[in-house]
């Protein structure tokens, strides 16, 4: 009438819910790596993209290797930079390159215009590009024995312009975002000359 359990048969039943935690287990951990393989695949990728950029961002170097102003009365009314890319740099769309003026009385931002329907020039908004030598054109910098002129109407951003003794700071930020800061100093005379190194 009862049924007699056995020692052997205990032990079977036990294995069989080992066997059962055992596979619930294996498969939380299976999950668990999947999870942690596809993080540290994204994380992998965000990595490599920030390295790349921040790499550019270093890299790309705008330099100015000449600045000049134009002379007018007792202001300067344009300056004149003649700008290369630094060794190591990719290539530079100046186009797309944004230059930060600031001074004693004005702070903005200058974006690139190519003129559309009007003629390209420097103005309170855009600055403007010409071509000295190299295998780029106005708006590109390729190699670093190209040179460009990049011309900012100071006159048209405060008034007059600068004046003798006055100094300015212009910012040069390319499309990657690296940046080259460049002081601008007036002489404090100007004598009769019409450009003065600046």
């Amino acid at each position: 009438m009862f049924e007699k359990i056995t020692e052997a048969e205990d032990r079977g039943q036990v294995g069989i819910g080992t066997l059962i935690v055992f596979i619930a287990m294996v498969l939380v951990a299976a999950i668990a790596a999947g999870v942690l393989i596809n993080t540290a695949g994204t994380l992998q990728s965000q990595a490599s993209d920030t390295g790349s950029e921040t790499q550019e961002a270093v890299a790309n170097q705008v330099e100015v290797v000449h600045a000049s102003g134009s002379v007018n009365g007792d202001y300067v009314e344009t300056v004149n930079m003649t700008i290369m890319k630094s060794a190591g740099s990719g290539a530079i769309d100046l186009s797309a390159m944004t230059v930060q003026y600031t001074s004693n009385e004005a702070d903005t931002t200058l974006v690139y215009d190519d003129g559309g329907d009007t003629v390209a020039g420097a103005n309170a908004d855009n600055f403007a590009t010409a071509n000295i030598t190299g295998s780029g054109t106005s708006t590109e910098l390729l190699n670093t024995d190209d040179r460009v002129k990049l011309s900012i109407s100071v006159s048209d951003i405060q008034t007059n312009g600068l004046a003798g003794g006055e100094s300015a700071t212009i910012k040069l930020i390319d499309q990657s975002g690296a940046q080259f800061s460049y002081g601008v100093s007036v002489p404090s005379t100007f004598g009769d000359k019409q450009v003065v190194q600046v």
